[in-house]
């Protein structure tokens, strides 16, 4: 199927743009300081080191991410709406473009994944020789790598294409990898978790119903159209947050050696299995889970507050709050919030949510240590899943990849678009760090 005005013609002039403004900065401001940076910053991980581009997101610390110059509420209410929330493909086309997608626009980009979004033998084959207690997170980066066999990227690379023109099979190997990366995901859920029987997409379903069809977590085959809302909202909102994060900077990285899309995302998805990235929300939802049973049940608010005094004295961390940019409640754990209301959900880990939101943030505040004490994104997603009956958090990360995935593939097209060369900042011994300071 052809697209009236497909997206590789919008991405002509769009690239154009991208490849004069990119150049025009470099060549004015590029030899202009930005920034000083303190020894702390080194050895603190880069924190706060203003030394990537990322043109797909921003995360302010006072207003939460914004797509695109667009903040979640903004992009939640302009995105072409299928039900209750938007298209999610809608989040991809804005996060590439950086514009917002008509009806028709993201309708027909709909129909031009469902073409492609059938999955090779081989790949089904790797995941049945792979043990079913095999980490899903383990078993969802091996099959995006199965697939680099397929890469029109790579392809083109060594039969000599010109660097100038890598984005176009970059874009056919993202829109594959995004048209699969449900329906893989889908069957290691089914696989790991019930019956190991394949569930086949469903042609007259957008991205994200589809993706709840497939997953058919109560084994009713019957689609529950507000679980189908909550993927969509749950796509749209991991879909993108800055260039520094771990998967995002790996899988751009990565690609920046001109690997492809399989290898970039593959290495991005390894990076979001970690239990303080993209494994958080797991570890926020196990802590809610273990509260309400040592509670057998809801604890009053006053029991709540001694339990969580106890806990940091203990030198624990409280999951699901804080984050190292955001210094207000993050406006994605807001979304989720309203979809709780708007859906009128109601069960104990909802209301523990609800309870944990009303005592923990001043309780932080209290000791004088935290910059931010209010929840972020981690502290809702998984307890919404849960309540949906998607109870293995294991799994949570996957769902986390298969959003993220639009986000680290609209980073790395926009790489190939205007040449970004090969990362390669310099490292030093503490010996020299210690020098330079000294010697400054």
């Amino acid at each position: 199927m052809k697209l009236k005005v497909s997206l590789f013609e919008k991405m002509e002039d769009i690239v154009e743009r991208w490849r004069k403004e990119y150049k025009d900065i470099n060549s004015i401001y590029g030899e202009k300081i930005i920034s000083d940076i303190k020894v702390s910053q080194v050895l603190g991980g880069m924190r706060d080191i203003p030394s990537l581009i990322c043109e797909t997101s921003f995360v302010d610390p006072y207003e939460g991410i914004k797509f695109r110059g667009y903040s979640i509420s903004e992009t939640l209410s302009y995105l072409p709406k299928v039900s209750d929330l938007p298209y999610v493909l809608g989040i991809w086309y804005l996060l590439l473009t950086g514009e917002i997608p008509s009806r028709d626009e993201v309708e027909e980009l709909e129909e031009y994944i469902k073409i492609r979004e059938r999955l090779p033998k081989y790949v089904i084959e790797v995941l049945r020789n792979t043990p079913a207690n095999t980490h899903p997170m383990t078993q969802f980066a091996m099959a995006i790598l199965a697939m680099q066999r397929e890469s029109v990227f790579a392809k083109s690379y060594y039969e000599g294409m010109n660097k100038r023109d890598l984005w176009r099979p970059m874009l056919e190997d993202c829109i594959n990898l995004i048209a699969r990366a449900p329906v893989i995901a889908a069957y290691i859920y089914r696989r790991t978790y019930r019956d190991d029987v394949f569930v086949k997409p469903n042609e007259t379903m957008d991205y994200g119903a589809n993706f709840a069809h497939m997953l058919n977590v109560n084994d009713d085959f019957v689609l529950d159209k507000d679980f189908a809302d909550l993927i969509r909202l749950y796509l749209i909102l991991h879909s993108d947050h800055e260039g520094g994060n771990v998967s995002a900077h790996t899988c751009f990285n990565i690609s920046s050696a001109l690997s492809d899309i399989y290898y970039s995302v593959a290495g991005g998805m390894c990076g979001l299995a970690g239990p303080l990235h993209g494994n958080a929300s797991s570890e926020s939802l196990r802590w809610i889970l273990n509260i309400i049973k040592f509670f057998n049940g809801i604890p009053s608010k006053e029991k709540l507050i001694e339990y969580i005094h106890n806990h940091l004295a203990a030198g624990k961390v409280i999951p699901g709050f804080g984050h190292a940019v955001l210094r207000v409640t993050d406006p994605r754990y807001t979304a989720f919030s309203n979809f709780v209301d708007m859906k009128k959900l109601d069960s104990d880990v909802i209301r523990m949510v609800k309870l944990l939101y009303e005592v923990v943030p001043d309780i932080l505040k209290s000791t004088g240590k935290v910059k931010d004490p209010y929840p972020n994104v981690d502290g809702h997603s998984g307890a919404v899943l849960y309540h949906y009956n998607l109870k293995e958090h294991e799994f949570y990360t996957v769902m986390f990849g298969v959003s993220r995935i639009m986000g680290m593939t609209s980073q790395v097209i926009w790489a190939r678009a205007v040449g970004f060369p090969i990362e390669r900042p310099k490292s030093l011994t503490l010996k020299h760090l210690v020098e330079m300071v000294t010697k400054r």
